[in-house]
């Protein structure tokens, strides 16, 4: 299988590698709008070239977008305008949006939005690992308005890199994952500020940063080219997420000043709970 990989960082490059790791792409195409990345692609040997999007099409059978997402709307219209029997699949955080901008368009069966629930803080093609996918969830929007075989396509492709499968309503995953995800990165932001501004006053700060402040924060390295767009996309229910997450952080707040500490534990207790979902 010839497989064209459009944005060749983290979840692009790894899913070359892992393709590559495990036979099931014969020749790989990156297309990159970063000359950098590009170069640095084809020296770490996770792409075989970079050619221009619609040579790229040409030449493959799928076609996996890996771009940050208020790009991926912009590029899917043309490589849909530019395919025939290919199978095109998305790779991002957000569905509702794309999936509406491509639902009149002529080719849309041949579209599969797809989301594999995997990332690190990390950024660029030196991010890239053929670790990535292994036991993590894909989750696909809206089956049902893909071609049989495209969807076919996609499904093995997925499970065949080590994922499961999951299915979704896009709008319904958006509202998810600013649950699951959004509001941690949003979290780690702002603790991170809040930490950088303290640390003004005081040196030592992160001379006594532990692994459980190093695991809280760890998001807050991730690339603001990749987050704007999703929080810009998602951020009606980013936005519900949020005022969720300030009132729960008020009534600690509340429990400090007015020393009540019944009601702290009750709290902390209350959230030992999330140990049912992470075991």
């Amino acid at each position: 299988m010839k497989v064209a990989i459009v944005g060749v960082g983290l979840i692009g490059g790894s899913a070359a590698l892992v393709l590559r790791h495990k036979g099931l792409a014969t020749h790989i195409i990156g297309v990159e709008a970063s000359t950098a990345h590009a170069a640095k692609a084809i020296e770490l040997g996770i792409v075989n070239e970079v050619l221009p999007l619609h040579e790229a099409i040409a030449q493959s059978e799928v076609v996996i977008l890996a771009v940050p997402v208020d790009s991926a709307i912009d590029v899917l219209l043309p490589v849909l305008d530019l395919v025939t029997t290919q199978v095109v699949m998305d790779m991002g955080s957000t569905k509702a949006q794309i999936i509406d901008a491509v639902a009149s368009h002529p080719k849309r069966g041949r579209f599969v939005a797809a989301h594999p629930m995997w990332g690190t803080e990390f950024s660029g093609p030196e991010a890239a690992t053929v670790y990535a996918y292994a036991g993590k969830a894909a989750i696909i929007c809206n089956a049902s308005d893909s071609d049989a075989d495209a969807l076919a396509t996609a499904e093995q492709l997925l499970k065949n890199i080590g994922m499961y499968l999951v299915y979704m309503d896009a709008h319904d995953h958006d509202v998810h994952t600013a649950y699951i995800s959004h509001i941690s990165h949003i979290t780690s932001f702002a603790l991170a500020n809040t930490v950088l501004e303290k640390e003004k006053e005081e040196q030592a700060i992160f001379e006594l940063a532990s692994a459980g402040f190093e695991s809280t924060v760890r998001l807050a390295k991730s690339n603001p080219d990749m987050w704007v767009p999703i929080f810009r996309q998602n951020r009606d229910n980013v936005l519900d997420v949020l005022n969720e997450h300030i009132a729960q952080l008020r009534k600690f707040k509340a429990c400090l000043e007015k020393e009540n500490w019944d009601y702290l534990r009750e709290l902390i207790g209350n959230a030992n709970n999330i140990k049912r979902i992470l075991k």
